[in-house]
């Protein structure tokens, strides 16, 4: 399958912090992100720190707060000319105190023919 020469965005998700409990949330939405992306954000736009999970068990990434997160897959493909993506379906999980504010995810994919 051949790829295309663009990139399309991934609709945008978001947690408000208030409703944090210390637990880990989805902010990716019950079916998880919706293409393979090669390239997600994760904007931290709360008052409170969070952790990052991609299994909603395990911490794998810290973002403070007001901070930004950009993971660029494609970028980190190894060889280079591989493609690398976060698979289909992938569910992204974050937790913190409750807070302020909002924790944003978006992403771009590589749309195939």
């Amino acid at each position: 399958m051949a790829v295309k020469n663009r990139v399309l965005p991934i609709p945008l998700s978001s947690i408000d912090s208030f409703s944090f409990t210390g637990a880990y949330q989805l902010v990716s939405g019950a079916a998880g992100v919706t293409h393979p992306c090669i390239i997600i954000r994760i904007v931290n736009n709360s008052d409170k720190d969070v952790t990052v999970s991609y299994d909603g068990t395990n911490d794998h990434d810290y973002i403070p707060t007001k901070t930004v997160r950009d993971i660029q897959f494609q970028t980190n493909s190894q060889p280079q000319n591989n493609m690398c993506s976060l698979a289909q379906g992938t569910k992204i999980y974050v937790k913190g105190a409750a807070g302020t504010g909002f924790v944003f995810l978006s992403g771009f994919y590589q749309p195939q023919v």
